[in-house]
């Protein structure tokens, strides 16, 4: 069976293909209310509306008495409105543009497949196969309808849809708009499946040289009469609506040719059949006029259909003089000749033809061939930019940001172009005088934009910027860039070479000191170095940045230096380099280091050790940057170097705290827990607070699988960690004589502070490390008295269960960390379920409980495959399930509760049936008793539902029951399998309102 066969098949599975002939003409004289309603000036509602309910009443399933769902019936209520559907878009002539506009995939579908049907189109038969030349001309005019609207389907489904803003979250319009969905990518994928046999239906249709009609209200009535009236008229050739041949031709050419065109972008040689079916149909439209009734076509998209096939199909007897300025740019970037373009770019600053969104759709596209490695576009990206840049300013836009990122470092060559475009952009004998304002306007704002006086005046003794600007405007601007740079003479007149005029040493060492802050080459910023230093020795080239920060534990070294040279070297050479490694520049980083290692290593062994440190700094980061993230181990040398530096004992070295912390991190992150635990030297955990706590964390992992009683670390860490976080106290004396008690913050008992420890634990990654860090925070935020609703969290039972003294515990500072690092953790994992069970039991004991559903239902989903798979026990544990029923409760989402409350190992019935009192309910209510699948609840609805004398929900709650697979005499498997179907639907349902 072909695909459209089986397509229509399904849509007209309960009809036979010749409905009984009986009872038609006796519901004809009423349809003459339809005729008068359709003939209003704006009748109400609307044709295509009437169409849809027609096809829906037709097409609803109809419950027999065992409550089962079954096709619509073969009856004459459905032949009739399915008549009626017809004759309604008989009325609109069936205009494909009008019915497609107005109704969806499914219905036009349904009604088309209808047409098909009545029109005597043998059922099994493929369209290929059929000869249009022998059918009746209405048979043949519906398969073309039919096939014309499979592939203008295809086509408009490749088309981007702006998506429509959804209104508040309803759970039957969501399903509703679910099935909506599903259905139409099914009718797509069998319309895709038989795309080539609908275009080869249409190419043969092209072939036909006899005019075809289309069926027309009284032809549909005449097919409701005895069969000897329909043979007599309605398949004779003067039955129906006229299509003459060529309009007929037309719109099927028309139709072919946007699905060549759309099949060209996987295949480029179809273009050349699009731009034959669009020059076709141009010619067809100048034949037939364009007062045709059956041939609408948008000429305004069949030009730009032309004008897309000329570019990308040249006509082969075009000259390159026939050409369009489009076909010519497509031509020149698809061979390379990017110089043409820019020619092309220029030339058209003067003609203006070419749209601003075409000359940028090209430049974005040289950008992106650029980013993916092709260096040798940066030039061609710069020329064709500043092509678009005078555009734009000819017809009065600001610049582009891409110019001024462009033009951030200018040269010679860059100035010298811009000057050239500018003045073949512009005719001074026919511009208009804001044309001529924009640009000089332009020329001055690059000058005053410029640092570099050469470039400067590469500009103002240019010709175009004399004719341009006045002679007021020139001293202005002279004016201004004398205020600039005070000691610089400039000359108002024009000059032919900046190379003329001798520059001052000021001006020199101001250019220097701008390339000194702009390089990161060390070699070169030596050699700039070398430079200054011997045109002055009074300035101290350290200080020309604000931007450069050194540690103040180094500075103290560095400036120590004597010699002012070396001393300036050293200190940018370390500053630029931890600048690199702030952003993430590790290469220019590395050599920068390299350099000042080298540097020291000559005369300071200090800073030789400072350097080493450094660098070490520098390889922790690119590794965990780089190949770390993928998963990989560091080398071990790496591992070598960071041991080396927690058990250096060099006296008098500065060192950064930042590396201990990187360093410890480090070995916790890749699981160096041996290391931490056996080998550390004792001198270590009495003089680093980051290696004992790396130590204490490392040992804690290493025991967790024991049992409870061998956990003594645990108890270490625990107290270490209560310390940090308890506040130092002290009393005061006030003026009335009375003792007040003072709390401080940032306790100095720990052994560092709780803003030190909360930035060592977000340098951590390694899972299980961050769960114990979040259970003991967790602990140690349940200890408290007041608290109410506690948080839950793996491992929390490896810590004591009290503290001899509470008040010394700041447990506002340990509630704000605990969120902090559930942040943390989320965004290092954010499919972790403990972690966001964490964050729901936060919201939750925070009373935010529409967020604390949402991390309770992506907790189960993440461990469940989006609730495909049941989720785990030690997951959705009775008190979880507990605190989503209070939540739901508390939402007055009363039916959510009760569904709920069969999640749990004993069914809460009490809380269940008293929900299901509640007549205030924010939930869908009958539409979740599909996923009620305890039958104790569902009778109490039953009951419920009867005695307030709601009938319809009483009835939905019936055929809930009524279901097979929940019958008490099943087996235990079917029953389980029941519930866990409900459960996930349920689930489901629940995370598209909550997500």
């Amino acid at each position: 069976m072909s695909a459209e066969a089986a397509d229509r098949e399904a849509a007209t599975s309960s009809r036979p293909c010749t409905p009984p002939q009986t009872c038609w003409f006796e519901f004809l004289l009423e349809e003459s209310l339809l005729e008068k309603h359709l003939r209003k000036p704006c009748p109400d509602p609307a044709p295509v509306q009437l169409i849809v309910q027609f096809l829906e009443q037709a097409s609803k399933p109809s419950v027999n008495e065992q409550n089962q769902v079954q096709p619509p019936p073969d009856n004459k209520r459905n032949r009739i409105l399915k008549l009626l559907a017809l004759k309604v878009a008989a009325h609109l002539k069936w205009d494909l543009d009008i019915l497609e506009k107005s109704l969806s995939v499914p219905v036009l579908n349904m009604l088309l497949n209808e047409l098909l049907c009545i029109s005597k189109v043998p059922p099994g038969t493929k369209h290929v196969d059929m000869d249009l030349a022998t059918l009746p001309p209405t048979t043949a005019m519906a398969v073309l309808l039919y096939n014309r609207w499979a592939i203008r389907t295809i086509v408009q489904s490749s088309f981007p849809v702006k998506q429509a803003k959804p209104g508040p979250p309803q759970l039957s319009v969501m399903n509703q708009m679910q099935q909506e969905k599903e259905l139409t990518e099914n009718i797509l994928k069998v319309l895709k499946e038989q795309a080539a046999d609908s275009i080869l239906v249409l190419e043969a249709a092209l072939k036909l040289n006899k005019d075809l009609y289309v069926h027309t209200m009284r032809t549909l009535d005449l097919l409701a009469m005895e069969p000897g009236m329909v043979n007599g008229e309605t398949e004779s050739s003067a039955a129906g609506l006229k299509v003459k041949t060529e309009e007929m031709q037309c719109q099927v050419c028309y139709d072919l040719g946007a699905a060549y065109f759309q099949q060209g972008s996987t295949n480029s040689a179809v273009y050349e059949n699009a731009r034959e079916k669009f020059f076709r149909t141009k010619e067809l439209i100048a034949e037939i006029g364009s007062l045709s009734l059956h041939c609408t076509i948008d000429e305004k998209r069949l030009a730009g259909y032309c004008q897309a096939c000329d570019v990308l199909v040249p006509s082969s007897d075009s000259t390159s003089q026939q050409l369009t300025p489009y076909s010519q740019v497509h031509i020149c970037l698809r061979s390379g000749n990017y110089q043409e373009v820019i020619q092309i770019f220029t030339e058209d600053n003067l003609t203006l033809s070419l749209p601003v969104q075409f000359r940028q759709s090209v430049l974005r596209e040289l950008f992106k061939k650029a980013q993916q490695g092709n260096e040798a576009l940066d030039e061609i990206c710069f020329k064709v930019c500043a092509c678009n840049t005078v555009r734009d300013i000819l017809e009065g836009r600001t610049i582009s940001v891409q110019f001024n990122q462009l033009f951030l470092r200018p040269n010679k060559e860059k100035i010298d172009f811009l000057l050239e475009v500018c003045s073949r952009s512009v005719n001074l004998e026919k511009a208009s005088e804001s044309l001529k304002g924009n640009m000089a306007a332009f020329l001055k704002n690059v000058c005053l934009g410029l640092e570099d006086l050469q470039y400067v005046f590469m500009i103002s003794s240019h010709e175009l910027f004399i004719t341009l600007l006045k002679d007021e405007e020139r001293k202005l601007l002279v004016d201004q860039m004398r205020k600039r740079s005070p000691r610089v003479n400039l000359c108002i007149k024009p000059v032919t070479s900046f190379y003329d005029i001798p520059a001052s040493a000021s001006v020199n060492i101001g250019q220097l000191e701008h390339q000194l802050i702009l390089s990161v080459d060390p070699w070169r910023i030596r050699q700039i170095l070398i430079e200054l230093h011997g045109m002055t020795s009074e300035r101290q080239f350290w200080t020309v940045s604000n931007k450069w920060e050194v540690p103040s534990v180094y500075s103290g070294v560095i400036l120590g230096i004597k010699d002012n040279l070396t001393r300036d070297l050293v200190y940018i050479l370390m500053a630029k380099g931890l600048h690199c490694s702030t952003v993430k520049d590790f290469s220019h980083a590395k050599q920068l280091f390299a350099a000042c290692l080298e540097l020291v290593t000559e005369f300071s062994p200090k800073l030789r050790q400072v350097m080493l440190n450094e660098m070490l700094l520098l390889d922790i980061h690119t590794h965990e940057a780089g190949t770390g993230q993928a998963g990989e181990r560091p080398p071990s040398d790496l591992i070598s170097r960071v041991r080396g530096y927690l058990e250096m004992r060099l006296p008098d070295i500065p060192l950064r705290q930042v590396i201990a912390e990187e360093c410890v991190a480090f070995m916790l992150n890749w699981r160096e827990n041996e290391y931490l635990t056996l080998q550390v030297p004792a001198f270590l955990l009495q003089s680093n607070p980051y290696v004992k706590l790396g130590q204490l964390l490392a040992a804690t992992c290493k025991e967790l699988p024991g049992p409870k009683e061998s956990r003594r670390t645990a108890k270490d860490l625990w107290e270490v960690v209560v310390q940090i976080c308890s506040v130092s106290s002290q009393h005061k004396r006030g003026n009335d004589g009375r003792v007040s008690l003072i709390k401080q913050r940032e306790s100095t008992l720990g052994i560092m502070y709780r803003s030190e420890l909360l930035s060592f634990i977000k340098k951590l990654r390694e899972p299980l490390v961050l769960t114990i860090i979040l259970s003991l925070f967790v602990k140690l935020h349940n200890v408290r008295e007041d608290i109410v609703n506690d948080i839950t969290a793996e491992h929390i039972s490896i810590w004591p269960s009290s503290i001899p003294n509470l008040q010394s515990v700041d447990f506002e500072a340990v509630a704000i960390t605990v969120k902090e690092l559930v942040r943390y953790t989320l965004s290092i994992n954010p499919n972790n379920h403990s972690w966001l069970i964490i964050q729901a039991d936060i919201y939750f004991a925070t009373n935010q409980y529409s967020a604390a559903l949402h991390y309770y239902l992506q907790a189960g989903a993440v461990c469940s495959d989006f609730f495909n798979k049941a989720v785990p026990p030690d997951v959705y544990t009775d008190q979880v399930i507990k605190r989503m029923i209070k939540c739901c409760s508390l939402l007055n989402c009363h039916t959510q509760v009760a569904i709920l409350c069969q999640f749990l190992r004993e069914i809460d019935y009490k809380t269940a049936f008293k929900s299901l009192q509640e007549q205030n309910s924010h939930d869908a209510m009958d539409s979740y008793y599909d996923y009620i699948w305890d039958v104790t609840i569902l009778e109490y609805l039953t009951y419920l539902h009867h005695k307030r004398g709601e009938t319809d929900k009483r009835q939905i709650a019936i055929k809930a029951i009524g279901q097979t697979e929940l019958n008490a005499s099943n087996p235990e498997e079917v029953l389980q399998l029941a519930a866990q179907r409900r459960k996930k639907k349920f689930l489901q349902a629940m995370a598209k309102l909550y997500f």
